[in-house]
């Protein structure tokens, strides 16, 4: 799996297999996040306050394409102001947990890289069950 795929699909950065955060998504577990990787053990909060910069990220990412959708929609669309605020509001809200979920799956794809020879022996050990 490649690094944007891992990233948007939230796995783990170092094996990129397990998940970031709990499945299946729903409203109470939008925030949870194991405490490690099940497949490879890798810690998902290495320290207190590790997430702290992917506040940042995820606000930079839900800004540029809220501000452009809002200016498309007054320049491009010549909509009013009142209703392109009101919908980005509402599109803000909606996309508020993948901007969030995002941003933590960025964060830490920056800090922890990706163990080639830790996935390919994943991946012997899985076929020597298998057999």
């Amino acid at each position: 799996m490649g690094l944007l795929k891992s990233i948007l699909k939230n796995t783990c950065p170092r094996c990129r297999r397990g998940d970031l955060f709990y499945r299946p998504f729903t409203l109470k577990n939008a925030y949870k996040m194991p405490s490690h990787c099940s497949v490879c053990n890798q810690r998902y909060a290495p320290e207190p306050g590790f997430y702290f910069g992917a506040m940042f990220l995820s606000y930079i990412a839900s800004a540029i394409i809220l501000v452009a959708g809002a200016l498309f929609m007054v320049f491009a669309l010549r909509w009013d102001v009142n209703m392109s605020l009101v919908i980005i509001f509402v599109i803000g809200g909606l996309t508020h947990n993948f901007f969030y979920r995002l941003g933590r799956s960025l964060w830490i794809h920056l800090m922890v890289r990706y163990d080639r020879r830790y996935a390919s022996k994943m991946e012997a050990s899985s076929t020597e069950k298998s057999q």
